[in-house]
């Protein structure tokens, strides 16, 4: 079960201060639009997504099909595959991609101590 790119989604209070931050610590903004209130952030193959207004929780995000430089892999696990797994294993599923469908989907889940997960297919 390959779940691709990880980062860590932070839901901020102001994209700005955030940004200046996390610059401090060595990341350097690496994709979004602060005038779509969000930014991606990265330090080597560290990555952070800064959100504003976008969720209430921080959140761990996984990006099955891509590297952790946004690059398309060719052998990945799909988010429907990793879907079945799931319900299989007996996780309850938040937010459930269409079975159905092919390309872009994704599905949320909340580990036992309540953090939300992303699996967040883009291709």
């Amino acid at each position: 079960m390959k779940l691709g790119a990880f980062s860590v989604s932070l839901a901020v209070k102001d994209l700005a201060v955030s940004r200046d931050f996390y610059e401090k610590l060595g990341f350097e903004k690496f994709g979004g639009d602060p005038e779509h209130n969000y930014l991606i952030m990265k330090n080597g193959d560290h990555v952070i997504g800064l959100f504003q207004g976008m969720f209430d929780k921080n959140m761990l995000t996984f990006n099955p099909g891509w590297d952790q430089s946004c690059g398309e892999l060719d052998d990945f696990t799909d988010v429907r595959d990793l879907q079945k797994h799931l319900k299989e294993k007996g996780i309850a599923l938040d937010m459930e991609a269409d079975e159905s469908s092919e390309g872009p989907a994704s599905l949320m889940i909340t580990d036992p101590d309540g953090n939300p997960i992303l699996i967040d297919q883009h291709r």
